[in-house]
């Protein structure tokens, strides 16, 4: 019995035994969670491996009823630690009462909803290792001063010390998808909250990038009067130049100047 690969959910099954187990093994903050879900198992040949390892606890989940199934079969033993949801969806607080951790050959349609689901979720995520598109992994990772660097790259790296670690070809999917894929890991800084009004800190951002060939007083306009904006250089700069304590202090200034 195999599962047919859906469009509409985004799967491209890895068919790759040795890269199943190379990702697996690149979860290097286990001892610090009890807990490890896997999002999007299909027929689960990175939960062979998960599952092998004595801790942390895995749990698996997919939307997919047709996964769920053959997933059930395969391991019967699982129980409600296989759940047939949405991960975007899903309660963290309500199914894990601790520290967690995420891996998955991640649906690349909703690759940026899962990042920022673990945001919303930073106190319990810890490290989260996923394969996802080359060009969103190369986003995730990058840092200032590049064309790459983005919104995401800013939110993540404000929390999250993220890691390019391998790039992968479309021949070990089934079905090939069209895009070079690549795995990242993120693991938990020590940043508990920033040291802003962490709301105004995500317009900052979103508004600087949204205008990114503008100058940040241009762009930063419709938060706060360029007539109250300080002389500060990091008014005359772009978006793409600073990083997460250069945005903090940005947003602090904005802050006071409204």
């Amino acid at each position: 019995m195999t599962v047919k690969a859906k469009k509409h959910l985004g799967q491209h099954f890895l068919t790759d035994k040795n890269i199943a187990e190379k990702i697996v093994n690149s979860l290097k903050s286990a001892d610090q969670y009890e807990h490890v879900l896997e999002v999007g198992p299909g027929m689960g040949i990175l939960s062979d491996f998960l599952l092998s390892r004595d801790n942390p606890k895995a749990y698996l989940i997919d939307i997919d009823t047709e996964s769920f199934n053959f997933l059930k079969k395969k391991y019967p033993l699982l129980g409600e630690r296989l759940i047939n949801g949405d991960f975007l969806e899903l309660d963290f607080k309500a199914i894990f009462p601790g520290k967690l951790g995420i891996i998955g050959n991640f649906p690349y349609n909703i690759s940026s909803q899962i990042l920022f689901k673990m945001l919303d979720n930073r106190d319990q995520v810890v490290e989260l290792v996923g394969m996802f598109q080359k060009e969103v992994a190369e986003r995730c990772a990058e840092k200032p001063g590049s064309k790459e660097y983005g919104i995401l790259s800013v939110f993540l790296q404000a929390f999250y010390k993220v890691e390019y670690l391998f790039s992968v070809k479309p021949g070990v999917f089934n079905p090939p998808p069209k895009v070079t894929s690549a795995v990242i890991r993120l693991t938990r800084n020590a940043t508990e909250k920033l040291d802003c009004d962490e709301k105004l800190f995500w317009q900052v951002v979103k508004a600087g990038f949204n205008q990114r060939r503008k100058t940040l007083r241009n762009a930063l306009s419709s938060l706060v009067s360029k007539d109250n904006m300080p002389d500060d250089p990091l008014f005359d700069m772009r978006a793409e130049r600073l990083g997460v304590d250069d945005f903090v202090k940005l947003t602090n200034l904005v802050s006071n100047s409204r």
